[in-house]
């Protein structure tokens, strides 16, 4: 499987994707940090992907997403955005709405 199919296979595997560096319980980076703090708040319940552990990955998302930098959060197969717009959304409460309607929880 290429590199762009096991990208697909992740996002249809995973309503929610944040690709970042680190994990959320080990972040790499302030970016990735902040957009999973984000996405936790949020009670948005999210696959992480750790870029770093997986170089083929890190080198071929930003062409796949069109979007230069990490963390890229995916919803259901769709980028949304990075840091910045992680946490716009979640300070508006949008994040917690998109999470729901995928996730089918109600979010508060």
């Amino acid at each position: 499987m290429d590199v762009n199919e096991r990208i697909k296979s992740l996002l249809a595997a995973h309503p929610i994707v944040l690709f970042m560096k680190g994990t959320p319980e080990f972040p790499m980076c302030g970016f990735s940090s902040r957009a999973a703090q984000a996405l936790q708040r949020a009670g948005a319940p999210f696959h992480a992907v750790n870029v770093l552990a997986d170089p083929e990955i890190r080198a071929a998302l930003p062409h796949y997403a069109n979007w230069p930098t990490f963390p890229q959060l995916f919803i259901e197969g769709e980028l949304i955005g990075g840091c910045d717009i992680v946490v716009d959304l979640e300070a508006s409460g949008e994040l917690a709405r998109m999470a729901g309607d995928v996730t089918g929880a109600a979010q508060e």
